[in-house]
C-alpha cells in the first residue's frame, strides 16, 4: 500500500473523532489529534492545556490574562497555527496517518496521496451523542454544539481564507447518523484501501 494521510473534519457531536480512532486501528496506521497538541506544546514551550484553550479560540483566559487590551491577541494564534502546520507536514511526511481537524485538509492540499473526509450529523442525532456518548446533559450539549461549531468555522475561515463552503477541499460527506461508528470506518476502509492499496 501507498503512503497517504485521511484528513478528518467533523462537526461537534457527529462523533468524528471516535470514528477516525477506529479506523485507525482497522487500518494499522497513526491516529493524530492530542499529539499535534502535545508537540505544539512542546515546541513553543508551553503548556499543553494553554495551547489546547487557545488553538481555536480567540476569548480563552491566558490571552486575556496576556493581553488584557487585546494587543497581539492574533500573533498567539497565528504562532500555533505555524507551528502546528509544520508538525502536520512533518507527521504526514513520515508514514500513513490519520490527522483530525486543524485545517489539516487546506495544508496538505499539496501532498500526492490524501483523502479528505468531513463527517456530520443531523442536529438531533449530535444532540443524543453528546448526551449518551459523551456523557453531557442537555444544555451543556446545546452550548458545545453552537460554542464549538462556531469556533471551529471562525478558525477555518481565518486560515484557509480560500474555503468558502464546507464542501471545499472535502472528497468525502459522511452522515454519521446513518452508518454509525462501525459502518462508517467500513466504509472509508474500503474506500481507502481501493484508493491506496
Amino acid at each position: 500500500m501507498e503512503q497517504y494521510v485521511v484528513t478528518i473534519s467533523r462537526q461537534f457531536g457527529s462523533l468524528g473523532r471516535t470514528i477516525a480512532k477506529e479506523l485507525s486501528g482497522r487500518l494499522g496506521i497513526e491516529f493524530l489529534d492530542r499529539d499535534i497538541v502535545e508537540a505544539t506544546a512542546k515546541r513553543m514551550a508551553k503548556p499543553v492545556s494553554v495551547i489546547s484553550e487557545e488553538e481555536e479560540n480567540s476569548k480563552s483566559t491566558f490571552v486575556r490574562r496576556k493581553y488584557p487590551l487585546g494587543m497581539s491577541m492574533p500573533n498567539i494564534q497565528d504562532e500555533i497555527f505555524d507551528v502546528q502546520k509544520n508538525i502536520i507536514r512533518d507527521f504526514a511526511s513520515k508514514e500513513s496517518c490519520i490527522i483530525v481537524g486543524r485545517c489539516a485538509d487546506s495544508i496538505l492540499l499539496d501532498y500526492k496521496n490524501h483523502l479528505n473526509v468531513y463527517i456530520y450529523a443531523p442536529y438531533g442525532a449530535r444532540i443524543r451523542n453528546c448526551i449518551d456518548v459523551l456523557g453531557m446533559d442537555l444544555k451543556t450539549a446545546r452550548r458545545m454544539i453552537k460554542e464549538v461549531d462556531r469556533a471551529r468555522e471562525n478558525y477555518q475561515h481565518r486560515y484557509c481564507s480560500e474555503v468558502k463552503t464546507v464542501f471545499d477541499h472535502k472528497d468525502i460527506m459522511l452522515d454519521s447518523s446513518r452508518f454509525g461508528v462501525d459502518g462508517a470506518a467500513d466504509i472509508l476502509c474500503e474506500i481507502i484501501k481501493k484508493r491506496f492499496g
